[in-house]
């Protein structure tokens, strides 16, 4: 919180620390108790919990490219009525999760949200190729990509510290020339959910693939840090994170 709150950590008192930490672990609860009830929900009840108050047009002129729609997610508000709700508009959504242990677990999450409607594919070696089908049929792959679950991501500035984010958003860009839009879901106002797609991100190669895969996500890295302040009692990301702390 005080990486997110402030470009000066230190300058963040106490006081509003402590305020949005018990907002953070209040949501993060809600989360849980509202996944758990998703899955029942009526059709028209997630449509009316949920409204794109930002950049759908964003989201219709990607996906007339043809090319499929890459959408980045920071692990904010509820990302699962978000899939839930696009799939019950039209939108088919797919989503790549970690492969929890013991696989069973794992298998349990993957139900789950297919009975919202979001396709689940493993993170594994065979992901990649998975999701280049899914761009081909020109669909929605949405990727939650503010943690380097596999520990084999790129260097990029995050919130003032070096971290490490995942490259598979930009290489996926790259070689299916899909559009990518960063995006999140937050709860609120009151029960209720709203979107924000943010414009396609314009990005001018390099020619050299490694450089441009660090480059462009870079782009999301920063782009990732304006959707989490704009509620950060929202970001789900509970476990150390940067490396100075």
């Amino acid at each position: 919180m005080r990486h997110v709150l402030a470009d000066t950590p230190e300058a963040v008192s106490v006081d509003v620390l402590t305020g949005f930490l018990d907002r953070v672990f209040t949501e993060y609860a809600n989360y849980w108790a509202e996944s758990a009830k998703i899955p029942a929900m009526r059709q028209a009840t997630l449509q009316s919990g949920c409204a794109i108050s930002e950049g759908l047009e964003h989201l219709e002129a990607a996906t007339a490219q043809g090319k499929g729609v890459i959408a980045v997610l920071p692990h904010v508000g509820s990302w699962e009525w978000a899939g839930a709700f696009f799939n019950s508009i039209g939108h088919g959504v797919t989503a790549v999760a970690e492969e929890l242990e013991p696989p069973e677990l794992f298998e349990w999450f993957k139900k789950k949200r297919e009975a919202m409607g979001i396709e689940i594919i493993g993170l594994n070696n065979n992901a990649g190729a998975a999701l280049l089908d899914t761009l081909a049929q020109n669909k929605l792959v949405t990727l939650l990509s503010d943690r380097d679950v596999q520990g084999n991501g790129v260097e990029v500035s995050f919130f003032g510290e070096t971290v490490t984010l995942p490259p598979g958003p930009a290489v996926l860009a790259l070689r299916t020339g899909a559009p990518v839009l960063t995006a999140a879901c937050y709860s609120g106002p009151l029960n209720g959910h709203h979107a924000v797609f943010n414009p396609p991100i314009v990005f001018e190669r390099s020619g050299k693939f490694r450089a441009d895969v660090v480059s462009l996500t870079q782009v999301i890295a920063l782009e990732l840090e304006g959707l989490i302040r704009r509620a950060p009692e929202q970001w789900h990301d509970l476990q150390p994170r940067f490396v100075n702390d």
